[in-house]
């Protein structure tokens, strides 16, 4: 994992977590199917990747991989009603549906969506109050 020193760019990262919440408001409105099950996991993952990149960015640290931002992530203190640690499952589960090939069943999908619905929007509101 290769860090870089940037100058922090707290316009830069407000984009980022807009995106973010485009993705993931787009993705939680697909229909859950075995067919879209892949997608939407992938892109909840990427949302919640996101965050953690924006709140690099604000710092001003550029970081290749996926690894720091979701590091950078799951040290946020957020009020959630389930554990933000999750999404290091997730991105262990993204990685084998990317990379072995593994097609997730339709339950660990549902299970997915429920940790979107229950941790995007209190870590995208810790992340604004990070780079602000």
């Amino acid at each position: 994992m290769k860090i870089r020193q940037r100058q922090p760019d707290r316009k830069h990262a407000s984009s980022i977590i807009a995106a973010a919440e485009r993705d993931m408001s787009f993705t939680l409105a697909l229909e859950l199917t075995e067919a879209s099950a892949p997608t939407i996991i992938r892109n909840i993952y990427e949302c919640f990747r996101m965050l953690g990149e924006a709140l690099l960015v604000g710092k001003g640290i550029e970081a290749r991989g996926h690894i720091a931002p979701i590091n950078e992530l799951l040290k946020l203190k957020a009020l959630t009603t389930r554990p933000i640690g999750l999404i290091e499952n997730l991105r262990a589960l993204r990685h084998n549906i990317n990379y072995e090939g593994y097609m997730p069943k339709l339950i660990e999908a549902q299970d997915v969506i429920s940790l979107a619905k229950a941790c995007f929007e209190p870590l995208q509101e810790a992340v604004l109050k990070k780079i602000d």
